[in-house]
């Protein structure tokens, strides 16, 4: 039997490690992360559990990954869905509806993100931290911002406090306030993006999440104009 070639290698590498950042998301998600080991993960995902070190340093940096890639192939897809569009208005309310709608969503997955946030080693540099950056800072440059170096951390960082604002337990705020306050802020019209009500109550819980971890090929986005 021959041996596999480099690039059959490469992918499977490749498959595995979306296989671990699924059922990361799906078990954080499930019981919360101190619940949730990383031989949970590693059973889940159908990986030996000696793998996961081979990719993630420890549990919080294969969950913050994992958080991240959720969150930005969920703005891809709001960004990107029918009917397309190149209004950096309506891009960046889409962008605002896709964060706010995790939290909404997710309340235990997001909670437990934002507590790791906060940890020593804060922001993993992983390549899904950085396409969310990168997305996040498209939707800036098409709102019209001549500094994105500035502009981009400003609106990371309100969507960041409007996310702990919507998941603090006990007091947390809505989500179409917080919505409000970041449309006004932006001077968006309440009807771009997904207004609160126009989406369902439906729970997320059991969604299938595979379509955010798929190990094909990314088709090759638009130039931005």
């Amino acid at each position: 039997m021959s041996p596999r070639s480099a690039s059959v290698n490469e992918e499977l590498r490749r498959r595995s490690r979306e296989r671990l950042l699924q059922a990361a998301v799906e078990l954080v998600g499930e019981r919360g992360f101190d619940a949730t080991t990383l031989g949970d993960i590693a059973d889940r995902a159908g990986s030996a559990r000696g793998l996961v070190s081979y990719y993630f340093p420890g549990k919080r940096q294969l969950v913050q990954s994992a958080v991240h890639r959720l969150m930005h192939r969920t703005l891809e897809e709001a960004l990107e869905r029918e009917p397309r569009t190149e209004d950096g208005r309506e891009r960046l309310a889409r962008a605002i509806d896709a964060i706010l709608g995790l939290a909404r969503d997710r309340p235990v997955l997001m909670r437990q993100h934002m507590a790791g946030l906060l940890q020593a080693e804060g922001f993993v540099q992983c390549p899904e931290q950085r396409r969310l950056a990168e997305l996040l800072g498209e939707t800036v440059a098409r709102y019209g911002s001549q500094t994105v170096s500035a502009d981009y951390p400003m609106l990371r960082a309100l969507l960041m406090g409007a996310v702990y604002a919507a998941l603090v337990p006990g007091v947390p705020m809505p989500v179409p306030a917080l919505r409000a306050e970041l449309f006004q802020r932006y001077g968006l019209d309440w009807e771009m993006g997904v207004p609160p009500e126009s989406t369902t109550d439906a729970k997320a819980e059991g969604e299938d999440l595979s379509r955010f971890f798929a190990t094909e090929e990314r088709p090759e986005r638009r130039e931005r104009a």
